[in-house]
């Protein structure tokens, strides 16, 4: 069962010069280790980047859109661009992911409250989604700390109810190939 490993805009712009990220060392770490995994296992490592408007930090042209560099990135790595938070809509994503014959996702990155969130809700209508517990990281925001919004996109996803719901929500260290 090849698995697809979906990295969200693990980009420059939104962890160098830009609000502290729950955890950020850690999660890059988490994720360096979980996308090793998943090649070996046979899988494929997808990184999705944000296409941001000009002069928005995500632009393509600025360096805030490059990957942050302690991603362990390999060339066999797919990368898909999006502009909007949906890593589905309005990308090659999906195609890609039939073209692999993907059978399950593993969805991390960041933003937990924006992308990664709407991504995993619009992966279960699809596939057999994993949602590594400690795979994806927020900013605090005026209204709640980014544990609470962590554990809160957690719960969500355990008990969401769809097409191939709900999310399998572990930590990335029982995760099994």
């Amino acid at each position: 069962m090849p698995d697809a490993l979906i990295v969200i805009d693990m980009q420059r712009a939104g962890f160098v010069d830009a609000p502290p990220k729950h955890d950020a060392t850690g999660l890059i770490g988490r994720l360096n280790r979980l996308a090793a995994a998943v090649r070996t296992a046979g899988g494929t490592v997808i990184f999705v980047q944000h296409d941001g408007p000009a002069g928005d930090p995500f632009h393509p042209s600025l360096p805030g859109w490059q990957l942050v560099e302690d991603l362990d990135i390999r060339t066999e790595d797919r990368i898909v661009r999006k502009t909007a938070c949906d890593s589905f809509l309005g990308t090659n994503l999906e195609s890609l992911l039939r073209w692999l014959g993907t059978d399950r996702l593993l969805v991390t990155g960041w933003a937990t409250d924006y992308c990664v969130d709407t991504t995993v809700r619009s992966a279960l209508a699809r596939y057999p989604t994993v949602v590594p517990s400690d795979g994806h990281t927020t900013s605090d925001r005026a209204h709640l700390l980014a544990a609470k919004i962590i554990e809160h996109h957690n719960a969500i996803w355990a008990d969401f109810i769809a097409p191939k719901g709900p999310a399998i929500v572990q930590p990335c260290a029982s995760l099994c190939f």
